[in-house]
């Protein structure tokens, strides 16, 4: 199975000029808690819920903060045409719950969440992953470090 057959393709994009108002009014209006960062038709980042609350609310910031100074800008994603257990199984390494989907010509096709696997595949495969992806740490935790200073990324 491809990693095609499983992404939700009806996705909403936010600006790096965007608010994080704003870009949290997009999130309430579509269901989600993750919105791809494009600048023209390129990704060049992802802002989450928790962006927003730790790295904005957490840090005393304005809700008229641009979305590109609380985005992440390491960009994670795979392609719509790879084997989707290979995609799975990085997720699982690399602890994140969804990732962009992009064609061969880098242009954002969809989005894969560990929801829409657990539609598709295995259940006992999806709650193994699940297991690892929520063990504490991984290059993207938002905990903050010893000193009470900025989160550690």
């Amino acid at each position: 199975m491809r990693v095609s057959d499983a992404m939700t393709s009806a996705v909403r994009i936010t600006t790096p000029q965007n608010t994080i108002a704003e870009a949290a009014r997009m999130m309430a209006e579509i269901d989600a808690g993750v919105l791809p960062v494009g600048d023209g038709d390129r990704l060049i980042g992802m802002i989450t819920d928790r962006d927003i609350a730790v790295r904005a609310v957490g840090a005393n910031k304005s809700p008229d903060t641009s979305v590109a100074e609380v985005m992440t800008k390491e960009v994670l994603y795979c392609f719509a045409d790879q084997d989707l257990d290979d995609v799975v199984q990085n997720m699982a390494d690399i602890k994140v719950r969804r990732l962009p989907v992009l064609n061969r010509e880098k242009r954002l096709v969809g989005i894969l969440s560990l929801g829409d696997v657990a539609l598709v595949d295995d259940p006992d495969i999806t709650g193994e992953v699940l297991s690892e992806i929520s063990e504490p740490g991984g290059k993207h935790s938002q905990r903050l470090g010893r000193d009470g200073g900025s989160p550690r990324m």
